[in-house]
């Protein structure tokens, strides 16, 4: 435990420190991830875990991914289902990085507007 920071609660001492919560934190990796295996080394096997949706009319970033529909309940826990859903909703300069560190970069300044308005994934419902 950091001294002075005992008193606060979790997400206080995550504003103190700068920090992402631990769902964050698993949410940026799965991106990060996801982003390798669309545009970087992994791109074979990308080809396999995801399908680009084929529609003309979208908003925000023109590089969205398709949902798929399973029977089983626990195939929404598995990476492809996780990331699906937070990919759709990145911005376009995020998801058309050239490079990953640009990825990176841009995915913290996204992900950082989030923390800043105080809108947290964990309280909307959105990760589990």
């Amino acid at each position: 435990m950091i001294r002075g920071l005992e008193h606060l609660c979790y997400e206080d001492r995550l504003r103190e420190l700068g920090l992402f919560s631990l769902g964050k934190r698993r949410l940026w990796g799965d991106l990060v991830a996801a982003f390798q295996y669309l545009n970087g080394a992994y791109r074979k096997a990308g080809e396999i875990l995801f399908t680009k949706a084929c529609s003309d009319r979208m908003r925000g970033n023109g590089f969205k991914l398709e949902k798929r529909r399973f029977r089983l309940d626990i195939r929404k826990k598995f990476f492809p289902m996780r990331v699906v859903e937070h990919w759709n909703r990145l911005p376009r300069e995020v998801v058309e990085a050239p490079s990953l560190e640009i990825f990176k970069v841009r995915l913290d300044k996204a992900l950082g507007n989030l923390v800043e308005l105080g809108v947290s994934l964990l309280t909307a419902g959105r990760l589990d």
